[in-house]
């Protein structure tokens, strides 16, 4: 997973590091919470499936393969 270094002002940290303890996440669970609903607002998929629907468009029709079934076994009927 690729990281950054990010610098936040003290007032920031001490913010987010009782919201942490309050919430018992720690910094990474709150990064990832928080760009994800910065995605979702400005309407940007975070995974791959969201991706592959917002591509597609709206009105795009979903179609569901048939599930495969097992072979019968032809020696158990004789």
């Amino acid at each position: 997973m690729p990281g950054k270094r990010i610098l936040l002002d003290d007032a920031t940290w001490h913010a987010l590091n009782l919201l942490g303890r309050d919430r018992m996440m720690d910094f990474q669970e709150l990064a990832d919470e928080a760009f994800r609903d910065l995605l979702r607002k400005h309407n940007r998929p975070t995974d791959l499936k969201s991706a592959l629907r917002q591509s597609a468009g709206e009105t795009a029709t979903v179609h569901k393969l048939p599930t495969k079934r097992k072979p019968r076994n032809r020696d158990a009927a004789d």
